[in-house]
């Protein structure tokens, strides 16, 4: 028995870091979208007691370090379950990007492997479960838009943004999340309006959205990574009507409506940049089968 999954990426509209907690993480609140990106995970039911691990990228790992893979432990051990899993995953959303591609690939291998297995876990249950992994598999669990808090496990509903088209770019350079929250002074930042930003999506506003646009750990990627900076100023100048870098980096995105400007803005930074997307916000939660 097989079951294909998609795992969508996410993008930060608002990434704000209110300060170190005792345990370690940060303690944040960001705004997140799931967008038009995804990658394919494809899960066969294996007679085995095994975990397996399938992805012709090189950069994705077929053991213990893989989300996916910690996604299937973590069930068996919690559920007692004695049947095994083939994970294949096909990867279309870039490795170390700041889309949490990882962590998507573990929420679908969640909510797959909840069917497939027979688990009969509602949502909210997996969510809980992905916080166990990591900080943004509770989102990508759910999909859709949210607002997340805690170290990004705590997560409150929101509508859909404003419709418009999400164009991505990543220069071929990866960040590491843990350095740039090691390096980042959160006295020392500019912090987005998160409420206004919630205001923004609840208004359907797509002006008010792209004013508020905003991300604390922008200045320290930007600092050890000028391309990104350059990626940015790329884009602000093609035309597009906010420009913010997703999570801790390096991939920069654009929002624009108008279809002409988002071909110009695409067409433009593929001779300038290693991968360029041009996608559609997805807004909408997952559903489980």
């Amino acid at each position: 028995m097989k079951l294909l999954v998609k795992a969508p990426a996410k993008i930060n509209l608002a990434l704000d870091v209110l300060y170190k907690r005792p345990d370690g993480y940060h303690e944040v609140e960001m705004i997140m979208t799931t967008i038009d990106l995804a990658d394919r995970v494809e899960l066969t039911l294996l007679n085995q007691n095994e975990i397996r691990i399938l992805s012709h990228n090189r950069y994705v790992p077929d053991d213990q370090r893989n989300l996916a893979y910690q996604a299937a432990q973590l069930l068996k051990e919690r559920f007692n379950v004695k049947k095994g899993v083939m994970i294949s995953i096909e990867k279309t959303i870039p490795v170390a990007a700041g889309l949490a591609g990882g962590s998507s690939d573990a929420a679908a291998t969640l909510r797959g492997l909840n069917k497939l297995w027979d688990l009969g876990l509602t949502l909210d249950e997996l969510a809980e479960l992905g916080s166990e992994i990591g900080s943004d598999v509770s989102f990508c669990v759910y999909g859709g838009t949210a607002l997340a808090k805690g170290r990004g496990e705590i997560i409150t509903e929101l509508p859909a943004p404003p419709t418009c088209w999400v164009i991505l770019a990543k220069p071929f350079i990866g960040v590491s999340t843990s350095e740039v929250y090691k390096r980042l002074d959160v006295n020392q930042v500019h912090h987005p309006n998160i409420a206004e930003m919630v205001d923004a999506i609840r208004q359907t506003n797509y002006q008010k959205v792209c004013d508020y646009v905003g991300n604390v750990l922008e200045d320290v990627t930007l600092k050890l990574h000028p391309e990104v900076a350059q990626i940015k100023e790329q884009m602000k100048r093609f035309g597009a009507d906010a420009v913010l870098m997703s999570g801790s980096g390096p991939t920069v995105f654009g929002l624009v409506q108008h279809d002409s400007r988002m071909h110009r803005i695409y067409n433009g930074l593929r001779g300038f940049c290693d991968q360029v997307f041009a996608v559609r916000m997805l807004g909408e939660r997952h559903l489980l089968d």
